[in-house]
């Protein structure tokens, strides 16, 4: 059987209007919803330490501490914070970390990198965050010397432009440690 150019681009045709008759309101809001069931399922799950709970609902980000230090130093946008972190996804795979001794339990140790706490200026007004916008969000939310898990939904993650190693639209789990804050020009 010979398929004819007519026909393929029949087919094409008619693939493109199927796609765009999709309401992408509706597919962001049915993922947001699938990530925060999913997100939950994780806590419920999970035998986490859990000494205090934040969940904002407008961004799906959750935070779940497992120690507070109750510095009183809280970050303001524009300040410059350390923090080291382990990235997960909810299947407990570890994609990242700033700890070389969990980098190479995981076997993602790279020697070309120098395993120290990340550190980053928040974002102020309308600039881009310099890091992913929940786990900036959820690091705003932290005093120093606070150790906590935050859980993303992946609209706040990666979403469909993920680097390698992340699955499209994963929600992300962050452990992390709140070192430093060193105050910025807003402060």
């Amino acid at each position: 059987m010979k398929i004819k150019p007519a026909n393929i681009l029949f087919l094409f045709l008619i693939s493109i209007l199927s796609f765009s008759c999709i309401d992408k309101g509706q597919t962001v809001d049915a993922l947001f919803e699938k990530d925060l069931k999913a997100i939950a399922e994780y806590i419920e799950k999970s035998d986490m330490v859990n000494v205090k709970e934040f969940k904002d609902p407008l961004t799906g980000v959750s935070i779940i501490w497992q120690e507070v230090s109750n510095s009183g130093i809280k970050i303001t946008r524009g300040d410059t914070i350390s923090t080291d972190y382990t990235g997960k996804l909810l299947n407990d795979v570890v994609f990242d970390s700033s700890i070389e001794a969990i980098a190479k339990a995981n076997n993602i140790f790279n020697s070309q990198r120098r395993y120290v706490p990340l550190r980053f200026p928040t974002s102020v007004g309308t600039f881009r965050p310099v890091v992913i916008p929940g786990f900036e969000f959820g690091l705003i939310q932290l005093e120093r010397g606070d150790k906590a898990t935050i859980l993303l939904p992946s609209e706040q993650g990666y979403a469909n432009n993920p680097p390698a190693g992340i699955p499209l639209n994963a929600p992300l789990i962050f452990e992390v440690n709140l070192i430093e804050v060193k105050a910025g020009p807003n402060s």
